[in-house]
């Protein structure tokens, strides 16, 4: 979607605009001239950029930052060869037996890498020689090619990954570091690995890439497209160069929903959302592997002819500030945009950022100014703030090392976190929010038809049932985040119990258990490993209806959600699934949430199950510590006031006014305050599962924990006409005791409409979720919409509207009372006078859920 400038004003906070707001650009590339000679000389700048990239140059290596890098290299090829000296009958390398195995055949090839790399890092330390060395790699490709990969006929089982990208991802960077030796020792090599590479991008066209391909967009396709551009390179071939660039800078256009290109979803969106597999939020895994892998092709096109006329630094920089630095909390990566990647014991949050932050190292060095200075200053950040020690020996480069050294030692660079300190921002594209105060952040997932629900996909994220039912996650500062979070909150909270999720009372099986494989195999009726149906209604189902969006003005937010089925359960209903296909129906819900300073407002209406089962609807879930010494005390402690001010403390069901988690071992606590007169259950008990409940390849690593949590049970049959309550961040007893008759007040809270008022910051919010007109307080809002009004000290009133639909073309709100004048307004937002009040009428189509603002101006409105 493209935006004027005037409308990405109204929705980025003022303190990144010279960085978020630069002109728009065309991603075209004009056809390449270059004699001969000039395409020699960059395709061996090409190759020497690539090597430097991956094994370091004689400066970087010799700087003693570098050394633990070059060691790290060293011992790796090491641990390969030893592999190699010990492989047995069907085997490369000693344990990868090979034939029937596409992981183990991946393996193999990156093993063979990563020998060949540190034959050519230099100052490294390649065990037996360099030329030896490089030419038993060599005859290493030989043999897995001639034995296991040349022949496509017998290749293409298992996940069509590995064989279009994995595979040719390691081979072709083998190829680059040893072209030399190749020349000289098997010089027809190269050229019959390119064509078998290209005869296994089955997914493309003609053995190249095909933009119309739902295999080659995003993040595949920057792969793909790097992967060309390297063998062209070392084959010489200038078509195949320059038909990858212009591939590749595809992805550095803003998907435009209502005018795709390629038909293709996959990218980066106007408001920072990332998509992949066409509705899935990824920016913390497929996203992170798209930022790398951009950054990679500034650095090995630079000094060519093929970078000229782009501007990829400044794209990519954009994705840094809008995309990823919200999700970035303390040095933690956001559950909210990982997929299937949550349940991996492998990787953390503080992993999956260090990625980033090489990334952004990188990216500093090609920016210019003040955006280089804010991104070294993010990079300092990142460092400080981290509960996670980050290690740059585990970065790609041994030049990002060097340059992550210099950055961390200018004391002219001030650490400065690309976020203000309140920030919210609403992912509306991706059906994502994320809300930040000091001293918290709080990030939640929704779902629609335009949006997966969960991941699942190759025996990961087992359990993802209600991941986009309106989940949450509270992280609070200076909490180390893999205690609270990441793999072992998955593995220890029960699925149907996650934070904000109402669930009904049942027991699912898994996709394995159900099936008995990692998918629905039925290829009579299309269901193969990666075909559509299988993504569609296995992998990631997307809702089959409902509503999900929301306002934002400045740093406060509304979202809302109405909870419904995924398409496989309502696709089963209408008979067009196979008999014996499994889908799950979902209970029902309409959810509201208010994002203010010291807490979230949330409220449920409607909440039920059309089939009569018994309904949970989780508050909140948290995880702590259980304590490894004998006999000592818990460190969570639970403590609260009964509703007739009596004090309590316990588990069980009472009717609680407020309720106080407390974790001495992370020194954090969160309040509940529960805004109407229903009776919570409060739950604590030590939980002990295997990593491996969440995914088949985890460790069987047992995992012990202490789970809390707050939740209202309904009896089957019952339906909840309304809950309201109040999430409220490192909240001490006394600042809950506050919350007694104010400040915050439940306006309206129905399936139509739900409303709040926080008195202390002259701020009325509203969902209304059907059509119709809507009344709360002094407003009256055209529904189905979203809505913030804040009144200001000075007479000044700012309102922001949303479609949370992003199908109307527009919504009109009228304050009621109030004789106001425009003072400022988005471009589509028109203010009158009407009868009784102030009318603001905003034009909607084509904002894809995003927010209009105005200020008004008039009179201050008398308290009350």
């Amino acid at each position: 979607m493209r935006m004027t400038r005037r409308a990405l004003l109204s929705i980025v906070p003022a303190a990144t605009l010279s960085a978020v707001a630069p002109p728009q650009r065309a991603w075209s590339q004009a056809p390449r001239e270059a004699t001969p000679a000039e395409a020699a000389e960059d395709q061996a700048t090409l190759i020497g950029n690539t090597v430097a990239v991956l094994a370091g140059t004689a400066d970087s290596n010799a700087r003693p930052e570098v050394a633990a890098k070059l060691a790290a290299i060293a011992s790796t090829a090491k641990a390969r060869l030893a592999a190699l000296d010990g492989a047995g009958s069907g085997e490369l390398f000693r344990g990868l037996p090979l034939g029937s195995s596409d992981t183990n055949l991946t393996t193999s090839f990156q093993y063979l890498y990563e020998i060949a790399l540190a034959t050519r890092a230099p100052g490294g330390a390649a065990p037996g020689g360099d030329t030896a060395v490089q030419r038993r790699v060599i005859d290493g490709l030989v043999r897995l090619h001639d034995d296991y990969y040349g022949d496509q006929s017998k290749g293409y089982y298992g996940n069509w990954f590995n064989w279009e990208i994995g595979i040719s991802s390691h081979l072709t960077r083998t190829l680059v570091l040893l072209k030399d030796e190749l020349t000289a020792y098997r010089p027809d090599l190269t050229a019959i690995c390119v064509a078998s590479m290209d005869a296994y991008l089955r997914n493309g066209k003609a053995g190249d890439v095909d933009l119309d391909s739902r295999f080659h967009t995003g993040a595949n396709l920057a792969d793909i497209t790097t992967n060309r551009i390297l063998q062209g390179a070392v084959l010489g071939d200038e078509a195949r160069i320059t038909k990858a660039v212009a591939d590749q800078l595809t992805v550095l256009a803003s998907i435009d929903p209502y005018h795709l290109s390629h038909n293709v979803t996959d990218g980066f969106y106007a408001d920072g959302s990332f998509i992949q597999h066409a509705s899935v939020a990824y920016t913390g895994s497929y996203g992170k592997g798209l930022l790398t892998r951009m950054v990679q092709a500034v650095k090995i096109l630079e000094g060519t002819g093929y970078a000229q006329g782009q501007d990829r630094v400044g794209a990519v920089r954009e994705w840094v500030v809008r995309g990823f630095a919200p999700l970035v909390f303390e040095g933690w990566m956001m559950e909210i945009v990982k997929g299937r990647g949550v349940s991996r014991a492998t990787t953390t949050g503080y992993t999956d950022v260090a990625e980033v932050v090489e990334a952004v190292v990188d990216l500093s060095g090609y920016a210019a100014g003040a955006d280089a200075t804010a991104l070294k200053s993010y990079v300092k950040f990142v460092r400080q703030n981290s509960r996670a020690t980050l290690d740059p020996a585990r970065f790609l480069s041994p030049v990002s090392v060097a340059r992550y050294a210099d950055i961390l030692a200018d004391t002219g660079i001030p650490a400065k976190d690309l976020n203000p300190a309140e920030r919210h921002v609403a992912f509306n594209a991706m059906d994502k929010t994320v809300h930040r105060r000091p001293g918290y952040a709080f990030a939640l997932a929704r779902s629609s038809p335009r949006i997966s629900k969960y991941e699942y996909m190759n025996g990961e994220n087992l359990m993802p049932w209600f991941q986009g039912d309106g989940a949450h996650y509270l992280y609070l500062s200076g909490q180390d985040q893999t205690q609270a979070f990441g793999v072992d909150y998955f593995t220890t909270v029960s699925p149907y119990r996650l934070a904000g999720v109402t669930a009904p009372v049942e027991t699912r099986r898994t996709v394995p258990e159900l099936y008995g494989g990692l998918w629905y195999d039925n290829p009579e009726r299309g269901f193969t490993s990666s075909s559509e149906s299988q993504n569609t209604y296995v992998y990631f189902p997307r809702g089959a209806g409902g509503l999900s969006g929301g306002a934002c003005l400045g740093a406060y937010g509304a979202a809302g959600l109405v909870q419904a089925d995924d398409v496989a359960y309502a696709a089963q209903q209408a008979g067009t699934l196979p008999d014996d296909f499994v889908a799950y129906r979902n209970a029902r819900a309409t959810k509201s949430w208010f994002m203010l300073d010291d807490e979230i407002v949330v409220l449920a209406a409607g909440v039920g199950d059309p089939a009569g089962r018994a309904v949970t609807t989780t508050l909140d879930s948290r995880v702590s510590r259980v304590s490894r010494v004998p006999q000592s005390a818990d460190t969570v402690t639970l403590t609260g006031r009964l509703r007739d001010g009596t004090p309590w403390s316990g588990t069980g069901t009472a009717p609680l006014a407020w309720l106080r988690y407390a974790d001495a071992d992370q020194d954090t606590a969160v309040g509940y305050v529960f805004l109407d007169g229903w009776r919570p259950t409060v739950a604590l008990e030590t939980v002990t599962r295997s990593r491996r409940a969440v995914r088949v390849s985890n460790p069987d690593t047992m995992v012990t924990k202490q789970v809390f949590s707050v939740s209202v049970e309904q009896p089957a049959g019952a339906s909840l006409t309304s809950m309201a309550y109040a999430l409220v961040p490192n909240a001490s007893e006394r600042q809950l005791m506050a919350y007694t008759g104010g400040p915050v007040y439940v306006l309206a809270n129905t399936v139509r409409v739900q409303a709040v008022r926080h008195k202390g910051l002259g701020l009325i919010a509203v969902n209304a979720f059907t059509p119709g007109h809507h009344h709360a307080g002094h407003l009256s809002v055209d529904g189905p919409a979203s809505v913030i009004l804040r009144e200001g000290r000075d007479g000044t009133v700012s309102v922001a509207v949303a479609d949370p639909t992003t199908e109307r073309d527009t919504v009109s709100v009228v304050i009621r009372g109030r004789a106001l004048r425009a003072g400022s307004a988005d471009e589509g937002v028109r203010v009158d006078r009407v009868p009784g009040g102030t009318r603001i009428r905003v034009a909607t189509r084509h904002a894809y859920g995003r927010s209009f603002t105005a200020t008004l101006r008039g009179r201050r409105r008398a308290e009350g």
